[in-house]
């Protein structure tokens, strides 16, 4: 078994339940682990034969512009397109953060974190 891992994405995004995050906007953070076999990319090295972690970041992107009251919401949604766009995907991690999150005091991020098989 192989992870992919996708760290640090940053993102501009309308995700929030108070009227203000959905106008305004905030920054957040993405974090995948994707799981697969590489048996076959290792010895071929064709991207054909990979699970392409350009295709997971495009995907994630896509996500990410789409407005969303729930981080659950935007977690699930990933996993989906993951599941739906990526067929060697066995396994997926979706942590998304929303950084300096209204809360009423100094935090740096809140996270919902998501997990999937197949």
């Amino acid at each position: 078994m192989t992870m992919i891992e996708l760290e640090t994405m940053e993102f501009f995004g309308y995700h929030g339940c108070y009227r203000e995050e959905q106008v305004v906007g905030n920054h957040f953070v993405v974090n995948v682990k994707l799981c697969t076999s590489s048996m076959l990319a290792s010895t071929t090295d064709k991207i054909s034969d990979a699970l392409n972690y350009q295709q997971a970041y495009e995907l994630v992107k896509g996500e990410m512009a789409k407005p969303s009251h729930l981080l659950e919401h935007v977690c699930e949604r990933i996993l989906n397109s993951f599941f739906n766009s990526l067929p060697m995907l066995d396994e997926a991690w979706v942590k998304v953060s929303k950084l300096n999150p209204p809360m009423g005091g100094k935090m740096d991020r809140v996270s919902v974190t998501l997990t999937r098989k197949k």
